[in-house]
């Protein structure tokens, strides 16, 4: 699997190269958002990590843009460890956000978490069946979406959230479920990482995210899938 590096921090990129190539993952450097996605126009890229402070074109930007396109998984790196970075970080289209400084086991932890992801949602998995609610369906054999039939792209997060509360339509989950049961590792506080995603698939899904069909909250308690 291929990993990019984009920090402008030339010792913290190559430090977080010679973890990822123990590990048995291929790395490439880059320096700027706008080097990033240069690599990533050329290369066969399976999961990014982001640093968001970077000159001539930041991580945010970097972000954006490359979701206009690609639904590769992205770790947001930042110093910041403030609620309304992250939430502007997972906003702009992240999938996981890292503080620095940072533990490499925790890193590559969470590396191994989104590949894993990327890999079910983009690879031959064995046939589960198809997800509906009214107008909605969630193919689990090919990792599709579709609404009314057209179809609709999301991160391997997006469609991890989306499909464990479509094939339990009606069920209610708490955020603290949804995050243990989609990034696989215990829910400290979960509540904006999970609340952000839930807002990006809306906006993908609904024809009014502002007034949802499909995907509910039930106030105090966490999100469903309507049993249409």
């Amino acid at each position: 699997m291929n990993v990019l590096v984009c920090d402008d921090d030339r010792e913290i990129a190559a430090a977080i190269e010679v973890y990822l190539r123990s590990a048995g993952y291929a790395a490439f450097l880059a320096h700027d958002g706008a080097e990033a996605l240069e690599v990533i126009g050329r290369e066969d890229i399976h999961l990014v990590i982001m640093d968001v402070m970077m000159p001539n074109m930041d991580g945010m930007r970097a972000t954006l843009k490359l979701r206009e396109e690609r639904n590769i998984p992205v770790i947001m790196l930042s110093a910041k460890s403030e609620d309304h970075d992250k939430v502007m970080g997972l906003g702009a289209g992240a999938d996981d956000y890292v503080t620095k400084p940072f533990s490499p086991l925790e890193l590559m932890a969470r590396v191994r978490s989104q590949l894993r992801r990327y890999t079910d949602l983009g690879g031959a998995a064995k046939k589960t069946g198809v997800f509906r609610s009214g107008g909605l369906a969630v193919d689990d054999e090919s990792k599709s979406v579709t609404v009314d039939g057209e179809p609709v792209a999301l991160t391997p997060t997006e469609y991890g959230i989306l499909r464990l509360l479509t094939e339990n339509a009606g069920r209610v989950f708490s955020m603290e479920q949804i995050y243990e049961a989609v990034w696989n590792e215990p829910a400290y506080s979960p509540e904006n990482t999970v609340a952000v995603h839930v807002r990006r698939i809306r906006e993908k899904i609904e024809i009014n995210p502002k007034s949802p069909v499909y995907l509910k909250v039930v106030w105090g308690i966490g999100y469903k899938i309507e049993k249409l």
